[in-house]
């Protein structure tokens, strides 16, 4: 792949690129809509993701271009800069603005990306072309950012540049992942630590439904209200800022002060779906793969019951998957309404599932997934250095 994207960069500058930079994308494990509610989440990096390759060059502009996108972006390092449209360049232009807003001085750049995450699909492409341009440009010309403060400076593009209120999660995880490693986070005091998740003879499945996903703005706003309504009604007796706060014994105690069927059932997912987090936080510790699998179902039940994120095309994977030998664990990943669902799968059994899986959806749905198998991988780091 690098010798490739080199030859790629030689042709569109005319000289050999310095360094080259990997950011992946995530997926989810387990802990669903609980984010927003104090909770814990445990995503894992995977090993696809977005390259970064870069020379300097002395004009004091930035050019920006990609094998993934005709467009192309340029600018000079004295001008302001400002969101430009929708072009997938005002990822890495709004890392630039952030840095200059902070006072550090990149110079001049030509940048090259290449991504094999599916936009779209809910294994944030966004997060990882952030973070990648961040960790490249940190490294490149030693700004001396954090590990951490990239993440809360990729987030801050995400929130002020392009305008998308998303959490951290997303730019935490593609930052911070490690091999066979998943992280356990807490989305609000950003503690975490590492979870062994060593899968062995298993491999992620992951499974785009390929369903557009517009309505899933308005449903996530939608489920944050209900969420914070039900932890008014519960402040009637008790002090909470957060549902997640709750136990599931705790809850059961003081759940009767919601009186409205859909926000209860909203509240029991999230506390009942944090719970999980930690016990599958201990069943991967313990290599205990089996009581992981049966977690994964439980979650997507309770966010396809419960919820009510799912929909036909996330239950048809989920349901096949619950029928075929060789998966150990489903469930949809991600806000839901369409994206992916994720698959424990043995080794050996890609072909098969992927094609006997397709045959069945398509039957069902009427239009092909897609699947692509990933294992847990690394998050941001070099790939290689040529000193030109």
């Amino acid at each position: 792949m690098e010798q490739h994207l080199q030859a790629q960069f030689l042709a569109k500058y005319g000289r050999e690129n310095t360094e080259t930079y990997f950011t992946p994308g995530r997926v989810n494990l387990i802990g669903e809509h609980i984010d927003y509610n104090g909770g814990l989440v445990m995503p894992a990096a995977i090993t696809m993701g977005t390259w970064v390759l870069l020379a300097p060059n002395n004009e004091n502009r930035v050019r920006f271009s990609s094998v993934n996108f005709p467009e192309e972006g340029t600018f000079d390092l004295g001008e302001t800069l400002s969101k430009t449209g929708k072009e997938w360049f005002n990822y890495p232009l709004g890392v630039f603005h952030e840095m200059l807003a902070d006072g550090r001085k990149p110079g001049g750049l030509d940048l090259l990306f290449f991504g094999n995450v599916p936009i779209g699909s809910g294994l944030s492409s966004s997060a990882s072309i952030e973070v990648a341009t961040a960790y490249a440009l940190n490294e490149h010309f030693d700004l001396g950012y954090t590990r951490l403060e990239l993440v809360q400076l990729a987030q801050r593009v995400e929130n002020k540049f392009i305008g998308v209120n998303c959490g951290i999660m997303d730019q935490f995880a593609v930052a911070f992942g490690q091999r066979d490693k998943a992280i356990l986070l807490d989305c609000d005091t950003l503690k975490h630590k590492m979870v062994d998740c060593n899968i062995g003879d298993h491999v992620l499945a992951i499974i785009n439904t390929n369903k557009p996903r517009e309505l899933a703005e308005s449903k996530y706003n939608e489920r944050v209200e209900e969420c914070q309504a039900a932890v008014k009604a519960l402040q009637q007796e008790i002090s909470i800022q957060n549902l997640c706060e709750l136990t599931a014994e705790k809850f059961a105690l003081h759940s009767h002060l919601i009186t409205d069927e859909t926000v209860l059932k909203r509240a029991t997912h999230v506390v009942r779906e944090n719970d999980r987090v930690h016990l599958a936080a201990r069943a991967l510790n313990e290599g205990d793969l089996p009581t992981f699998g049966r977690l994964m179902y439980a979650s997507h039940e309770s966010l396809k019951e419960l919820y009510e994120v799912s929909g036909a095309e996330l239950d048809a994977i989920v349901s096949f998957c619950s029928t075929y030998p060789g998966v150990t664990g489903a469930r949809m990943t991600g806000a839901g309404f369409g994206g992916c669902a994720i698959a424990l799968l043995q080794k050996g059994q890609e072909d098969d599932f992927t094609e006997k899986l397709t045959a069945a959806y398509t039957e069902n749905i009427g239009y092909k997934p897609a699947v692509y198998i990933s294992e847990i991988g690394e998050g941001s780091h070099e790939l290689v250095a040529v000193n030109a």
